[in-house]
């Protein structure tokens, strides 16, 4: 790229500026003039190049060409002295003649650029289509009338073969003979007919370049012509057509008085024939305008308005066009439509989609199994916290059935027609957590190259969202959360307008709360505005008088997925699932009887406790810290698991018999019984 140094700032120099400062092969490097007021230098400031009081401040060796736009011959002279052999001094003079020579081009393009637009405003207008040909009977023009009757893009059309438009076209063969044919007809192949005149196109040397053909849409003309053959035959058809429609129709004159009714009319508005003609256009509507004087007025139809009409406010539709002939407003006609039936269906649509959306949330509150105390409380909350909108916060272990509660709330709540949507933080990035929560606007999301989404709370709106394993939630998404619980509102990501949102928020985790609010995991005005339902769901460990309930549901359940017939469950299977405490809660329980099943022969209904694989519930023996010998049999294991865990609960309620008894859900005789067995009196 070459440097370039300007000599002067006056117009000169402005008018060399202006013509070099896009140039991609020239680097305006600076400007020199002993006025520091001269025009060129503050355009000089706002491209970013450097001004100087002198060119000698520049040196002599950094420059390709030099322009002297000074006006001074000694200034030119001086220049070529100071300056080395290999850099260019451009006069001024040569100069200005550039610049004069690029603007009269300029001037001139733009002039020829006008009149080609004015030519092309004046072809697009003509009505009649246009369409030309050169010499190998290729497309190179075709005007807005002619692409919307060929229904093609002149775009699209532009250097193909005429015949690939239009197969019948004789264009071709008015350029080889050069003669002119009128008023041809021709049908294109979209039904459309038009008559066509075709003519050479001959240059100013009289040679042929081409040839073109105008034509006119006579579709509509032609179908007129052929339809109206008998008018008194086609009177008598209109009116039974009018007489027999199931639709309400009325005409009225030019003043808006009525002519006439067909008898669903007065099926339809119960005002008689008497009731309407002679009578102004708004003799039947009880409520709203008569659109009969409307499109009067506009002579434009009027399409799909809601009216009431005749003495029972009949609920209709109403379409009506002004009859205009040879431009002379005659009248207009309308026609009814109850909407009576239509109204009853768009309620049962709405009955059906209440009930899909129930679908939504998959349980009930009779879908939890638990008669323990410790259930029973938690449900109790649960279905309290269902009749208000309040926030809730499902406490637990993993595996304890915090999303069955969420499901059960929802559906027990006046939100359980509209949306339930689940979210688990702990399954999504931060950033995919955030754009599924709170949307995104277009060009929001990198890699999302168009389009906008709406986030969960929207798509929840006026329901309810279950944001499961909330403590993952990092401090950014819990501050945008902490807006939602707030002002009721929600912001996209890229957004500035809020948008408001009414959803209720059922959250759950399983990890503890108090120690992420030490340790400043999470923030605690979330945690309280998340906390004014807490409902803390009990392990299985803590209410195992509930797993043969549990286990009958899991059997159905899993007879289903396996297509299985296990009808029940042995009382020393049930005793062995009791012995152990289940971390994994309710999940890890349905996993052990789902292998129990699948290792069960295909004809067996009764599942033992040899079909319980042991190796799944080792976890027990460690906890008991139980040595069980490898290879012993069944019975003398479980003898051995079961006199663990009753030294365990004796020691932990400091040997209080009946506590005992009470933790383990046994009868005390039963619990005296199996001490005397053990040796542990």
């Amino acid at each position: 790229m070459q440097k370039v140094l300007i000599i002067g700032g006056g117009a000169g120099g402005s008018a060399v500026l202006e013509l070099l400062r896009d140039s991609e092969n020239l680097d305006m490097v600076g400007i020199a003039d002993i006025n520091p007021a001269a025009p060129a230098l503050d355009l000089a400031k706002e491209l970013g190049i450097t001004i100087k009081n002198s060119y000698k401040d520049f040196g002599t060796n950094d420059f390709d060409i030099v322009i002297n736009v000074s006006g001074s011959n000694e200034v030119q002279r001086q220049l070529e002295d100071y300056f080395p052999g290999s850099t260019v001094i451009i006069p001024g003079s040569i100069a200005n003649f550039i610049v004069k020579l690029i603007n009269e081009k300029e001037h001139f393009i733009k002039k020829l650029s006008g009149e080609s637009h004015k030519q092309n405003i004046i072809f697009n207008s003509i009505e009649e289509g246009m369409i030309g040909i050169d010499q190998t009977s290729h497309i190179i023009f075709m005007n807005r009338s002619a692409s919307r009757m060929l229904e093609k893009d002149s775009g699209d059309v532009i250097g193909k073969h005429i015949h690939e438009l239009i197969s019948t076209s004789e264009l071709p063969r008015i350029y080889e003979t050069g003669r002119i044919e009128l008023n041809r007809e021709l049908q294109l192949k979209n039904g459309l007919k038009i008559v066509t005149s075709r003519f050479p196109m001959i240059d100013e040397n009289g040679e042929i370049i081409g040839a073109f053909a105008v034509f006119q849409d006579i579709t509509e003309v032609v179908s007129l012509a052929e339809e109206i053959t008998d008018l008194k035959e086609i009177q008598t058809m209109l009116q039974a057509i009018i007489q027999s429609s199931d639709d309400a129709i009325s005409v009225v004159d030019e003043n808006g008085y009525g002519l006439l009714v067909n008898p669903a009319y007065t099926r339809i508005t119960g005002l008689q024939m008497e009731d309407v003609v002679g009578q102004p256009a708004s003799a039947d509507i009880s409520e709203g305008e008569s659109m009969h004087l409307r499109a009067l007025q506009t002579r434009k139809p009027v399409r799909g308005v809601n009216l009431k009409v005749g003495p029972a406010n009949r609920e209709v539709i109403v379409n009506v066009a002004p009859i205009i002939v040879d431009n002379i407003l005659k009248g207009s006609v309308g026609v009814i439509h109850d909407t009576t039936e239509i109204r009853s269906l768009m309620k049962e649509l709405d009955r059906a989609r209440s009930i899909i959306r129930t679908l939504e949330s998959k349980y009930t509150f009779d879908d939890i199994i638990g008669l323990s105390p410790e259930m029973q409380l938690s449900l109790q909350q649960a279905k309290l916290a269902a009749q208000t909108p309040v926030t809730v916060l499902l406490r637990g272990e993993s595996g304890t059935g915090k999303e069955l509660f969420a499901h059960a709330i929802h559906s027990a709540s006046d939100r359980k027609y509209n949306k339930f949507v689940r979210v688990n933080c702990a399954a999504l990035s931060e950033e995919l957590l955030e754009s599924e929560l709170f949307g995104y606007e277009e060009g929001a999301m990198p890699g999302v190259k168009s389009g906008e989404k709406k986030g969960l709370f929207e798509e929840a709106n006026n329901g309810s969202i279950f944001i499961d394993e909330i403590g993952e939630l990092s401090p950014a998404i819990q501050s945008k959360l902490l807006r939602v619980l707030q002002e009721h509102e929600t912001l996209r990501i890229g957004g500035s307008k809020p948008v408001p949102v009414n959803v209720r928020v059922i959250a759950s985790t399983n990890a503890n709360m108090e120690k992420a609010l030490l340790d400043g995991t999470f923030r605690e005005d979330l945690y309280y505005r998340l906390n004014r339902m807490p409902i803390l769901i009990p392990p299985l460990r803590s209410r195992k008088q509930d797993i043969p309930r549990i286990v009958d549901r899991l059997l159905m359940k899993l007879n289903q997925e396996y297509g299985r017939n296990v009808e029940s469950v042995t009382d020393k299977a049930l005793q062995l699932l009791r012995l152990y405490d289940w971390p994994g809660n309710v999940r890890e329980l349905e996993n052990v009887i789902s292998r129990a099943m699948i290792f069960m022969n295909i004809n067996e209904k009764v599942l033992t406790e040899k079909n319980i694989p042991l190796n799944m519930i080792k976890a027990a023996e460690a906890k008991n810290e139980v040595a069980i010998e490898s290879g012993s049999p069944l019975q003398e294991q479980l003898d051995t698991v079961e006199r663990g865990i009753l030294q365990r609960a004796i020691e932990e309620n400091n040997g209080n018999k009946s506590k005992t008894a009470k933790s383990l859900d046994i009868s005390l005789r039963t619990l005296y019984y199996k001490l005397e067995k053990f040796g542990l009196t």
